[in-house]
């Protein structure tokens, strides 16, 4: 059984709570561990005009087509700080990292002197980036974080989206558990289907296994998910602040 399998089945206990370090200037990250950052994407983040400088052509062109102005905001903060973040590790200027795509749209660096794996959540005026040393199926993590607020039709979302185990255990929970437990699915899912690239509609390659999937809550308010094919437990994660 997965570990996603057993966190939707366990008792309701909440997730354990990150206390964010300080980044600092320059991160070296062994085999097998699995780092945290957080990124701040309202207006408390990274400067626009120097986020802005920071993206590339891609990135550029994606932000100005966006006609919603905090979104477009959110956009620049989150992926000029991924760059920032990825940057620390390479020991190379932001603006100089390339990035290819897999078929789903998630990113990987090109030509990397150092081989990590990573990925990007936003929501709200967070942006969470996980981590790894290497590259491969070992190694691919996906992220996702989420703001918890009320929504219609969670029971409908379900039945469309979520194993028939987690509906049932959904359905069958008390009624102000509901919200939290949907999340908590919602972001497992989530943080798989990005894990691998394949996406949220893809199914799985036959006879591949799921990940280990575990939440944390970065702050109130917001729950996370991440996934890999094995993680340390979140008390043994590094977890950073970027600014």
């Amino acid at each position: 059984m997965s570990t996603q399998r057993q966190d939707e089945q366990g008792p309701m206990t909440a997730p354990p709570t990150i206390d964010w370090a300080a980044g600092t200037s320059r991160c070296d990250i062994r085999s097998g561990a699995l780092h945290l950052w957080r990124i701040r994407t309202d207006a408390d983040g990274i400067d626009l005009a120097h986020g802005l400088s920071l993206l590339g052509e891609r990135q550029r062109a994606r932000a100005a087509r966006m006609r919603h102005q905090p979104y477009r905001e959110r956009y620049v903060r989150a992926h000029a700080g991924l760059r920032e973040i990825l940057s620390r590790y390479l020991d190379a200027p932001p603006g100089s990292l390339r990035f290819d795509y897999g078929p789903a749209g998630k990113p990987a660096l090109a030509g990397a002197a150092v081989s990590l794996s990573f990925n990007l959540t936003t929501t709200g005026d967070l942006a969470l980036v996980a981590v790894c040393s290497g590259v491969g199926p070992s190694t691919d993590v996906g992220v996702d974080c989420e703001w918890i607020r009320p929504r219609h039709s969670i029971e409908a979302v379900a039945e469309r989206m979520f194993a028939p185990e987690v509906v049932r255990t959904l359905e069958s929970a008390p009624q102000d558990e509901r919200l939290a437990r949907f999340y908590r699915a919602w972001t497992a899912l989530e943080a798989d289907a990005k894990a691998d690239g394949r996406g949220l509609f893809r199914p799985r390659p036959a006879g591949a296994r799921p990940p280990a999937v575990l939440h944390c809550i970065p702050e109130a308010g917001y729950i996370a998910a991440v996934a890999r094919e094995t993680l340390p437990p979140v008390k043994d994660w590094s977890t950073f602040d970027l600014l």
